[in-house]
């Protein structure tokens, strides 16, 4: 299992040659370094910590400068550990890249999700409105608070509150283009947070190893479609 720290730029659709809309989440994820390897011997288990990132100096405390050195890199701005038996290959100062996933390959992305503030249990939990009447004095309120006895709130009882800013994944997701030399991941659907939030994609718990077919996109590069418009235009004119 592997995985790769990155951030939501936002979304977006493509094409496939046989026109079907896929709509893509971009997740631009520059070189990660290995900053740490953790065994069981000097630490009691076996981990890969991993940095993402730049950060100026100043910023960074004696410890973190320190382990950055050691990495022959720069403080970096996010860290995670990885308890990933193919992770631990990888040795201090090695660059993890976007080129360790493939296209097809299924994964799961954790993030934190967009932070509503405070909400009322209408959009937090979906619960009904009350009547609209005049009369009625419970439009958006909470509705009954449980029986009369035992006299008390039962313990998870859905109310008010803050909604939003949680740590979500989404599992078994597709990764359906890799583009190395912008450190892009095009992954299918949709993922938790706002864009330029923090993204964490790994390996699928679930589906370990699951590659789909390639599916095949339109390129939209201007060389290419400068050829097809004159090619068109030839076609077109010799038709005439």
């Amino acid at each position: 299992m592997k995985g790769i720290l990155g951030r939501k730029i936002g979304m977006t659709q493509v094409f496939t040659t046989d026109g079907v809309l896929i709509p893509v989440t971009v997740v631009e994820a520059t070189e990660n370094v290995v900053l740490q390897k953790k065994t069981v011997a000097t630490d009691g288990y076996d981990a890969v910590k991993v940095g993402f990132e730049d950060k100026r100096e100043k910023l960074a405390n004696k410890a973190e400068k320190g382990i950055a050195n050691k990495a022959n890199t720069a403080p970096k701005r996010f860290i995670k550990e990885f308890r990933y038996d193919e992770m631990m290959s990888y040795e201090v100062g090695d660059k993890i890249t976007v080129d360790s996933f493939v296209a097809g390959e299924v994964v799961d992305v954790t993030g934190t999700s967009k932070g509503k503030g405070y909400q009322g249990v209408i959009k937090r939990h979906g619960q009904h409105i009350g009547p609209k009447g005049h009369g009625s004095g419970a439009h958006r309120i909470v509705g009954s608070m449980g029986p009369i006895a035992p006299n008390r709130i039962a313990p998870g009882k859905k109310l008010p509150g803050q909604m939003g800013h949680v740590t979500r994944t989404i599992q078994n997701l597709e990764v359906v283009a890799v583009d190395p030399e912008n450190n892009l991941l095009l992954i299918k659907g949709s993922v938790p947070g706002p864009k330029k939030g923090l993204v964490v994609v790994k390996t699928a718990i679930k589906k370990a190893g699951q590659v789909n077919p390639v599916h095949e996109l339109v390129d939209y590069t201007p060389e290419e479609v400068e050829e097809t418009v004159v090619e068109e235009a030839v076609e077109a004119a010799a038709a005439e």
